[in-house]
């Protein structure tokens, strides 16, 4: 994939909206981005990796890599509870915690997930689909989402957990 990491250190770009771009230009191919998704971590700074084998490339992240593309809440018989699925933008279905939702600059939302406690931006129509969940603490002028008896309050990103 990449000779020299240090020659696709801008090669590689996400935008706000979760496109990916290689020399400028929109990846299209749904297999690549998602084989590149697959392989995405986070270096020991914090910085957004891709390695492949011993490959590795830096990619200029404007947000974040992961932008939520749909949301669908459904009960579960079989364990007696409601949950709130996150269609992510490789395909994959991640299960929200809501704990993790918070308010970023311009009133955008975002939530943590996956093992590797990555951050998601919820597209404007994910963010529509989770506002139907969402309830009014009208006495304390706050947000929150009542799951399986708990409510989980909105909280400013830079706000520690309530």
């Amino acid at each position: 994939m990449i000779e020299d990491a240090s020659l696709f250190q801008r090669d590689i770009r996400i935008d706000k909206d979760g496109v990916w771009y290689y020399r400028g230009a929109e990846m299209f191919r749904k297999d690549i981005v998602n084989l590149l998704y697959r392989h995405l971590k986070r270096d020991e700074t914090g910085r957004y990796l891709i390695e492949i084998g011993n490959d590795r490339c830096y990619p200029d992240v404007e947000d974040t890599p992961f932008v939520i593309k749909a949301v669908d809440r459904s009960f579960s018989e079989e364990k007696g509870e409601d949950a709130i699925y996150l269609l992510m933008p490789d395909d994959t279905l991640e299960k929200l915690d809501p704990s993790t939702l918070r308010i970023g600059d311009d009133n955008i939302l975002y939530c943590t997930f996956g093992e590797l406690g990555f951050e998601a931006r919820f597209s404007r129509a994910s963010y529509y689909q989770l506002a139907e969940c969402i309830q009014q603490d009208s006495k304390n002028d706050l947000y929150y989402i009542s799951l399986n008896g708990q409510s989980y309050y909105l909280r400013r990103k830079d706000e520690p957990s309530l």
